[in-house]
């Protein structure tokens, strides 16, 4: 990060420091003495709603009626969905016309991510950013980088928030418009042309923020230099309830596995819009060694085959239920021997 981002970056923050004080205390502003409608406080909370964890599992589908007019990108961006996450979830209904009357599937049920459950969990995989606090979770959608620019990954913590940030492009960047014929300057201020939108927050890894975006469209989606952009109505409120110091881990896992009141969940997440047969059958191989090592941690669980075939052949993101705990009472196996059991070379209960 060059010498003169970093101190915008710190201008922007003594500049935001009082409005940021008054946030956290619920105090007013010293100039806010006025109770007009002009000096009325924004709202913060956020626009998402917390989900209370239920084992690995959090939240549920919903299901949003369309108009005539709405497109998947308007719809998530005024509820805070991505686009790729609702036309993975939306099979066979068009994105851009949906229709009038026309139901159709807001993905807000979640197997949580194999990670600590703490602070700022993105996965970069499913284009989301998880947001653990007080026995919940919150969930919002983040554009991430490109292969050519990947978003790394990392276990970095918050060390500043940011209001009304100004850009500083590197010089890869400045090269990449240059080559295209196009000019980048070497700051562009605070306003609806920044890259950075409204707010940020900066990471501890070196040239990397949470931020807002100019470009609605891109949210939820593979589109970045490596950072993360989310849009400027959930920044805007998000950057006033992380502290400094939360931690923020980065992974990647487009397969997730998790236990909840005994059913065994499985979320599987193509990377684009497209599923090829390369996708699938790689999908294929990371969702059978994620089960494996599922039911190595857990011997007592049974999975169905066909449930995990479709959860892959789909790999829309849309949890879905593949098997149970057993809860066979040890001594009711000792009481009744003359009924022979199926099992596996290996001793195992078949189940598929």
């Amino acid at each position: 990060m060059q010498l003169k981002y970093v101190i915008s970056l710190l201008l922007s923050l003594a500049l935001w420091a009082p409005t940021l004080a008054a946030a956290e205390t619920g105090q007013a502003s010293p100039a806010g003495t006025s109770k007009d409608a002009s000096d009325a406080k924004p709202d913060r909370s956020p626009r998402v709603p917390t989900f209370s964890l239920n084992g690995d599992l959090a939240g549920d589908l919903q299901v949003f009626t369309t108009a005539y007019e709405d497109t998947f990108a308007g719809i998530g961006n005024e509820l805070a969905l991505g686009y790729l996450e609702l036309v993975k979830a939306n099979p066979g209904i068009d994105p851009w016309l949906p229709g009038e009357g026309t139901q159709i599937t807001l993905p807000r049920m979640y197997v949580l991510p194999d990670s600590a459950r703490e602070g700022i969990v993105i996965n970069l995989a499913e284009y989301r950013l998880y947001y653990f606090t007080g026995g919940g979770v919150q969930v919002y959608p983040v554009g991430v980088g490109t292969e050519d620019n990947p978003s790394p990954l990392t276990n970095a913590k918050v060390t500043m928030p940011l209001e009304s940030p100004a850009w500083y492009p590197p010089a890869s960047i400045r090269a990449e418009y240059e080559a295209s014929g196009d000019y980048l300057p070497r700051m562009i201020p605070p306003g609806p042309d920044n890259p950075l939108g409204t707010h940020a927050l900066m990471l501890s890894e070196k040239g990397y923020l949470i931020h807002g975006t100019n470009k609605k469209f891109g949210v939820g989606m593979a589109v970045s230099h490596g950072c993360f952009r989310m849009y400027n109505e959930d920044i805007s409120r998000f950057a006033y309830q992380v502290s400094k110091g939360t931690p923020v881990q980065v992974i990647r896992e487009p397969v997730k596995v998790g236990l909840s009141g005994g059913e065994i969940w499985l979320e599987v997440h193509r990377p684009g819009e497209d599923y090829t047969q390369e996708d699938r059958e790689k999908l294929w191989r990371q969702t059978m060694a994620k089960v494996e090592a599922f039911q190595k941690q857990h011997p007592e669980v049974q999975v169905k085959r066909m449930a995990i075939e479709v959860a892959v052949d789909q790999a829309d993101g849309i949890p879905r239920m593949i098997g149970e705990k057993l809860t066979q009472v040890a001594a009711d196996e000792s009481s009744d021997k003359s009924t022979p059991k199926a099992t596996s070379d290996s001793g195992q209960t078949l189940y598929f």
